[in-house]
């Protein structure tokens, strides 16, 4: 009883397993016909597709712009200070920071009586000196009238002595009227001398009055000056900056009390290297009469100026490099001294260069050129000029053809790719999708394809077959579903 039951036990699990077989081997068969309906994939995996930025490589000339930070200053400003010692005794009215003043108005007024005092003692002193001056004149007059006289008498003496020596030729004077005559006329030329001798001590004083009264001339223009020093007018219209001013204050004499600057002459200081200073000089040597943009951020806004470059710095400061750009602000409203502006310079024009992403340039110089079969090869470039996000670059055999826009770690040469076109102003470029004409067989071919597609999601299986009943048929869905696959839409195999 027992051998019969172990047997029917036996039996009953040698019947069980060959059942598992038996359904084990039909899934498999099973799953072989439903893959070789769907036409079966490939046992290899297949190639990755990498989407990728492309942009046409066009030459020609390009003036390159030159980016540079520089400090606003003015052109013209003047310091207010005191030019005489005293107490300030009127200030005009809104004599404060930021304040608006005209050519020529009063700004502040100091105590004249000090001034006053030195005037009129110095217009004292000119009427001396001019009394002076005059009996210095009359003294010098007196002095030739003496001289003339003193002349006439030496003259007369010498007759009376030619006279007497006739008569004592002739014998009729005697020898002591010969000796009287000629000892007078000895004294009459000593008078003359004596009579000269006066005369040049009154031209002396004649002299030192005359000087006299040229140092009091001075003395009462200066005192004069100082009088008027005591008014401080406004030379140039203008905005007034760093007052430290009020009234009755009592300021040093040539201490600083304010600034007045002149907010439509200003001009910007531009700090260059020497390769870029030397990009904008001509074939002399000087530099060239280029025009600029002066650009100034506030809050997220720019307040933008033409300029023009004036001159550059004669020499290079201790400590620092590169040289230093002066350029004038054609229209200064909204600028004000020590802002902290870009400035674009505009280079001579370069020829046969063209204009790429910065990111289209790896580190070893190389850009990376879609072949005809969307592979990639990597070609050399020269970077002429970097601008913010772009280079300017120069290279043979480059003209119209087709370069990634953004180089990444996974891309290099012989890499397959799909493009994605751009303009060179970064639009993606539409293209219309090719359409193809399908013959009944080759339609109902592709249909049953689909149908027979267990694996596919009913929606797409209805939009597949609804584009296949069409008379033009996108050539990409087609290429697809030839190759084995089963979605149908135009995106890329792969990313990148």
């Amino acid at each position: 009883m027992r051998f019969l039951t172990r047997s029917l036990v036996a039996l009953l699990l040698a019947a069980i397993s060959a059942s598992a077989l038996a359904y084990a081997g039909y899934t498999l068969v099973a799953a072989i016909q439903v893959r070789s309906e769907v036409g079966g994939r490939p046992a290899m995996g297949r190639e990755r597709e990498f989407t990728v930025r492309a942009i046409t490589v066009e030459m020609g000339q390009i003036a390159p712009i030159l980016s540079a930070f520089g400090e606003v200053r003015s052109q013209r400003s003047l310091e207010l200070r005191a030019p005489v010692g005293g107490r300030v005794l009127e200030v005009a009215a809104g004599f404060e920071d930021g304040a608006e003043v005209t050519e020529g108005q009063l700004l502040f007024r100091i105590d004249p009586a000090d001034a006053q005092s030195a005037l009129e003692l110095a217009k004292a002193d000119m009427d001396r000196a001019k009394a002076e001056l005059r009996d210095a004149e009359r003294s010098l007059d007196l002095a030739q009238q003496d001289v003339d006289a003193a002349r006439a008498q030496l003259d007369l003496r010498q007759r009376a002595l030619e006279r007497r020596q006739g008569l004592a030729e002739r014998g009729v004077a005697t020898e002591a009227a010969l000796e009287e005559a000629e000892l007078a006329l000895v004294n009459a030329r000593q008078a003359l001398v004596g009579r000269k001798q006066a005369q040049a001590q009154a031209v002396a004083r004649y002299d030192q009055a005359q000087s006299a009264l040229a140092r009091q001339r001075i003395s009462l223009a200066e005192a004069e000056r100082r009088l008027g020093d005591t008014r401080v007018h406004a030379s140039f219209s203008g905005q007034l900056a760093d007052v430290n001013l009020v009234a009755g204050r009592i300021v040093s004499s040539a201490e600083q009390l304010a600034r007045i600057i002149d907010p439509d002459a200003l001009e910007v200081v531009v700090r260059l290297s020497t390769a870029q200073y030397l990009r904008l000089l001509d074939e002399d040597g000087g530099l060239r009469d280029g025009s600029a943009d002066i650009a100034l951020e506030v809050a997220g806004q720019e307040i933008t100026s033409p300029g023009r470059v004036l001159r550059a710095s004669a020499t290079v400061e201790q400590g620092q490099s590169g040289r230093r750009l002066f350029v004038a602000i054609a229209a200064p409203r909204g600028f004000r001294p020590g802002d902290f502006v870009t400035v674009r310079l505009q280079e001579p024009v370069l020829a046969d260069v063209a204009r790429l992403p910065a990111t289209a340039v790896n580190a070893a110089g190389n850009v990376l050129v879609i072949g005809d079969d969307n592979r990639l090869s990597a070609h050399p470039v020269t970077v002429l000029r970097r601008q913010g996000d772009e280079v300017l670059v120069r290279a043979d055999g480059l003209e119209g053809r087709e370069v990634v826009a953004q180089i990444t770690p996974n891309l290099g040469a012989g890499i397959l790719v799909r493009p994605q076109r751009e303009t060179a102003d970064g639009q993606p470029v539409v293209t219309a999708e090719e359409m193809v004409t399908l013959d009944p067989e080759r339609r109902a071919q592709l249909i049953a394809q689909i149908e027979g597609n267990s694996q596919m999601p009913e929606q797409l299986r209805a939009r597949m077959i609804a584009q296949l009943s069409q008379d033009q048929v996108p050539a990409q869905m087609i290429e697809r579903l030839e190759s084995g696959g089963g979605g149908g839409g135009s995106g890329p195999r792969g990313g990148g």
